[in-house]
């Protein structure tokens, strides 16, 4: 398995063929999930050939972006690891694995073992971080162009539906993000029900 050269394939794939109104799934994104998971599978003691494939879920996650439409977009992800990983050595076995973490990342999300939930929990580190706000206001703007979202009393109520049906799944992030990440469900509440009915 070459890990490097999987991770060159598709970084400059998701450079050069994301759209820029990706203003939340696009590189940056992509990269802040890549390196919550290898954080992740520190503090979870996951290790060797483990850690590679976290890692090449991480990249390939949204890899489906590069299609431009948000719906399915973790089942095109899959799809283009099928196709591009066996070059890079990767065995079905692998493909497998890396391809249940993507699809475990499908909201609601659905991890079945250790290596899914450090992605899924990687995939919405920022719910319980410091830079929640200003991640959020990039996937509002995004979410705006694309039509899926009218408005920012609109997009505050699916905050707070989204922060109360999130979980954790992770000892770490249960530990490390959940506490932040109810403050700011707190907040969004507040404002919320200052709202008209």
């Amino acid at each position: 398995m070459n890990y490097r050269a999987a991770e060159e394939y598709i970084l400059h794939r998701l450079r050069t063929e994301l759209s820029k109104r990706l203003l939340y799934h696009g590189l940056e994104h992509t990269l802040d999930v890549l390196q919550a998971a290898e954080a992740l599978c520190v503090s979870e003691g996951v290790q060797g050939r483990q850690v590679d494939l976290v890692k090449t879920a991480a990249l390939f996650h949204d890899a489906g972006f590069v299609h431009d439409r948000h719906a399915g977009h973790e089942h095109e992800g899959c799809l283009i690891a099928r196709e591009a990983l066996p070059h890079f050595g990767y065995t079905p076995t692998d493909i497998e694995a890396i391809c249940g973490m993507i699809m475990a990342t499908k909201i609601p999300q659905s991890p079945t073992n250790l290596l899914e939930a450090i992605l899924c929990d990687a995939d919405l580190d920022y719910l319980g971080r410091s830079d929640f706000y200003r991640i959020g206001r990039n996937l509002y703007e995004e979410l705006t162009s694309y039509g899926l979202l009218h408005g920012e009393e609109a997009w505050n109520r699916l905050q707070v539906n989204f922060l109360t049906m999130h979980r954790y799944h992770t000892p770490t992030n249960i530990a490390l993000r959940e506490p932040v990440k109810q403050r700011y469900l707190k907040e969004l509440r507040e404002l919320v029900a200052t709202y008209e009915e």
